[in-house]
């Protein structure tokens, strides 16, 4: 059984100037131990992915309207928000973007780490107080006690973000959701960011959801990738089978804007265009504008999702012979 399936979700969003869908049939499944990268473009629909499988949607004027989520067998768009206060945190994780304004700048980090274990976990406050200590070592966090008691102005944006996966992993979760976890980190912080949520991943046997634009972070920790496009998956696999052989032309688009070793000077490609605004997205297959593949159908009929042998699921017209058994 997986430990989260996503399957055709669909959201809307409540705005001045009525609702908009960001979302449009968006499946993918992360198995237990699982490091599953949503990679795509600023505008793509990641993190509303993340905030609706967190239930977070209501508070910011959004709703599921369609699909499932099924997380350990149970159906969370049932949940009442009761019982999300029971599963934030400790069973589902979310860590945000900016580790810079995750934490609160008048209470110790360590008070903010054992808030979650005082909640969730049936334990005193020095109990608490020695797993988080334990947990900030596991983390690589240099002499953890004295750490516990700091500020986070004290603290380098290495370790603010060290901190802020403490707080994601101290109740024990099964999935940990990280959104954008590097982005304000400089390249060699990035890199150990990076081998700290595989090694949670492997050790703790965790789930873990990682949202990133950086396909060089998905290369090192994934597992699966699933590539979103203007509120769509377009393709979804193995990380080997995407990054050898990608189907997708925008999955082959994205790889050819990453830059190579020996690569000339002035031969690094970009994609022509831009994500569409949620207002804006265009008829038939999304990616169409920019596509160098386009054909006059991609401009009318949206594509089905297929199953190809090599166990790669793409959303593409030019695949559509498998739907017939052929090829």
């Amino acid at each position: 059984m997986s430990l989260l399936k996503v399957d055709s979700l669909r959201v809307r969003f409540k705005t001045e100037d009525g609702y908009v869908e960001p979302l449009d049939g968006v499946s993918f499944e992360i198995e237990p131990g699982e490091v599953l990268g949503l990679v795509g473009e600023t505008g793509s629909g990641k993190s509303v992915t993340a905030q609706a499988v967190m239930g977070l949607l209501p508070f910011i004027n959004g709703a599921v309207t369609g699909g499932r989520i099924i997380f350990m067998g149970e159906d969370l768009l049932s949940f009442s928000e009761e019982k999300w206060q029971q599963y934030r945190g400790a069973k589902l994780s979310l860590i945000s973007q900016n580790p810079m304004t995750s934490l609160d700048p008048v209470y110790r980090v360590g008070d903010q780490i054992i808030e979650g274990m005082l909640l969730h976990l049936d334990i005193s406050r020095s109990e608490a107080r020695q797993r988080a200590i334990d947990l900030m070592g596991s983390l690589h966090i240099p002499n953890p006690a004295g750490v516990y008691y700091q500020y986070p102005h004290q603290l380098s944006g290495g370790l603010k973000q060290r901190i802020v996966i403490a707080m994601g992993l101290c109740a024990g979760p099964s999935l940990l959701i990280a959104d954008e976890p590097t982005t304000a980190l400089d390249v060699t912080v990035q890199a150990q960011i990076v081998a700290l949520f595989k090694e949670a991943a492997i050790q703790r046997g965790i789930g873990l959801l990682l949202i990133t634009h950086d396909l060089g972070v998905i290369a090192q920790i994934c597992d699966k990738v699933a590539v979103m496009y203007a509120g769509t998956v377009v393709e979804f696999g193995d990380i080997n089978s995407i990054f050898n052989s990608p189907k997708h032309f925008y999955t082959k688009a994205l790889l050819e804007c990453v830059p190579k070793l020996g690569m000339q000077k002035g031969v690094l490609r970009a994609i022509p265009g831009n994500v569409p605004s949620v207002r804006t997205f265009p008829d038939g297959c999304r990616f169409h504008p920019r596509c160098s593949g386009v054909e006059s159908i991609c401009r009318l009929q949206k594509p089905a999702e297929i199953h190809l042998d090599s166990g790669v699921n793409v959303a593409c017209v030019k695949y559509s012979s498998y739907l017939k058994g052929s090829a």
